[in-house]
């Protein structure tokens, strides 16, 4: 079993930069691939950001390829979204997901285990 609690959203302007963490329980963690989705108000949930086991392997929607950064640290459980030049289209409930399996994945569908989210607004 997998715990996943993610921090660090909030409001921004355009053009500004915010961090999400996502502090995983468990001792598997190092084992499992992770991502990042999210969701606006009457949309269905996007995939982001993914990331493998080892953190040498990354993968970005077309959307934020270039502006956000996926990054883990497997000795503190925690992968970290970094996100620059944010735009008003970028606001939405950040969701950290894991997957039982090393590889990155895209589909909502591959993963196992989801955070509560984490808000992000960006103001124009």
């Amino acid at each position: 079993q997998v715990q996943l609690v993610e921090s660090g959203g909030g409001l921004v302007q355009a053009g500004g930069s915010l961090r999400l963490s996502c502090a995983a329980s468990g001792r598997t963690f190092s084992s499992y691939a992770m991502g990042w989705f999210r969701q606006a108000p009457g949309k269905e949930r996007e995939f982001v950001a993914t990331i493998n086991w080892r953190g040498t392997n990354t993968y970005y929607a077309d959307s934020v390829n270039g502006r956000f950064t996926i990054s883990r640290d497997n000795a503190k459980s925690t992968v970290t979204l970094q996100m620059t030049s944010l735009k008003p289209e970028d606001t939405a409930v950040y969701y950290c997901a894991a997957r039982v399996v090393a590889a990155i994945g895209v589909s909502p569908y591959e993963y196992d285990y989801w955070g509560q989210g984490t808000q992000v607004t960006v103001s124009s």
